[in-house]
């Protein structure tokens, strides 16, 4: 009789990636594929902690498998990521959810299939939550974004930015080995993954002994075949001219470059330890921009943080315009205890914040709209990822992250697209399929 798995994931595409890694654990150990919750054999959790929202979510999906357990003889509920990483939080899921079987932590994906063993023969729940001294490069991950593939450069973080838990639950920055990445590159590219995303939580501080991240990205451009290359995320305190010129050098490198402001205000900057100011991040952004023309920036901001005043606020909203962004990823603070940022006085109210993110969201979503219609009767290139049954559209993304539907009466996933743009609707484009002139 045939075993499977279900994994749930929270967070980034870091979490996702390293889901694909579980997955292929999961496989290494007779575990034969993804299935919904009710059907799987096990049941695999990996949480983030990064904000209060997504551990909340994630104690409630927990806990609503407490019935399923009593149903199920044999099901077991694992569960990893940041969250198991968290100091304190273990017990805490022992304590809440006594039916959890299995708690692992975020360096210790390799060790699920001996935790599953353990547990074969123990009744107690069984936990392995250390912080590896080196990186572990194990079974390998069952990749499920073709054509997308994502590979891990670094792990962990030096940065200790006040509001983060991060460097808490991941450790400290450890670099892999640059040619065991080039190796996973290359083989992904024979496979016939299209896109490479680079992944770290700074890539820029990238290290494997004269290796740095330039020096990384250049080579993994170099590598033979039609691909495109991805990165994130770049610190702004670490982006360099070195970068913009490799980034420059190579056609592979998509001239999108996500790099998390937070706040257009110096002194909040300096309150959450970023290590920049405004001006120093807004002249950065204004480099890459001159030297890559129609290069585009997408952010991270977060709004409310401790102390922040309407004044510093409306710095924000103004960086949003200034820098130009075409995107961002935007949050109200939210306190993670542990950081410094959570003993901080000056706790701005819920209903302010409330009104802060709405507006900044407006602001953001303005640049968005005039960035994508100014492409409607322009071609752009997209590499088809999926088929959107709902629509009847194929899709896929365009080189500056903006998704493309088009009709075509045959299978193009994985395939590179000319499309031209007939409409535009957000972060969204609609076209038909043309050759580029």
């Amino acid at each position: 009789m045939s075993m499977n798995y279900c994994i749930v994931t929270y967070g980034c595409q870091m979490n996702l990636h390293e889901s694909e890694k579980i997955a292929g654990v999961l496989r290494s150990v007779g575990y034969e594929k993804e299935v919904p919750q009710e059907e799987a054999d096990i049941i695999v959790f990996n949480t983030c902690c990064i904000r209060e929202h997504a551990e909340n979510h994630a104690f409630g999906n927990i806990g609503a498998l407490k019935k399923l357990k009593k149903q199920k003889k044999g099901l077991i509920i694992a569960v990893g990521g940041c969250m198991a990483q968290e100091q304190g939080k273990a017990q805490f899921l022992k304590q809440k959810f006594p039916f959890i079987d299995i708690i692992f932590g975020t360096h210790n994906i390799f060790e699920l299939a001996s935790l599953i063993e353990r547990k074969k023969s123990e009744k107690r729940v069984v936990s392995l939550y250390d912080d590896r001294k080196e990186i572990e490069d194990g079974a390998s991950p069952c990749r499920t974004s073709y054509p997308n593939a994502w590979v891990n450069i670094t792990y962990g973080c030096n940065n200790f930015c006040t509001y983060c838990i991060v460097p808490y639950v991941r450790g400290r920055e450890k670099s892999r080995s640059a040619d065991l990445i080039l190796e996973e590159v290359r083989a992904l590219v024979a496979k016939g993954y299209k896109e490479i995303t680079l992944l770290g939580q700074n890539v820029n501080s990238y290290r494997d002994g004269d290796v740095d991240f330039p020096e990384l990205l250049d080579r993994v451009a170099s590598v033979e075949g039609k691909f495109r290359v991805r990165f994130m995320t770049s610190h702004p305190k670490d982006f360099s001219e070195k970068l913009i010129a490799v980034i420059k050098k190579h056609d592979k490198i998509l001239n999108l470059l996500h790099l998390p402001a937070q706040s257009g205000s110096s002194r909040i900057l300096r309150l959450m330890n970023r290590r920049y100011t405004r001006e120093e991040y807004l002249a950065k952004v204004r480099r890459f921009k001159e030297e890559i023309p129609g290069a585009e920036v997408t952010t991270d901001l977060i709004v409310a943080f401790p102390t922040e005043t309407e004044e510093e606020f409306e710095e924000t909203l103004s960086l949003v315009k200034e820098a130009d962004f075409s995107s961002a990823f935007m949050f109200v603070y939210s306190p993670r205890t542990g950081t410094k940022a959570a003993e901080m006085a000056g706790r701005v109210d819920a209903e302010t914040a409330r009104s802060r993110i709405t507006r900044l969201i407006a602001a953001v979503n303005e640049n968005t709209r005039r960035k994508s219609e100014a492409l409607v009767g322009q071609t752009v290139e997209v590499l088809c990822e999926d088929y959107d049954e709902k629509r009847g559209l194929y899709l896929g993304r365009e080189p500056l992250g903006r998704m493309g539907y088009f009709a075509c009466d045959r299978d193009r996933i994985g395939e590179f697209v000319t499309i031209k743009v007939t409409k535009a609707n957000g972060v969204s484009l609609y076209g038909e399929i043309c050759e580029r002139a």
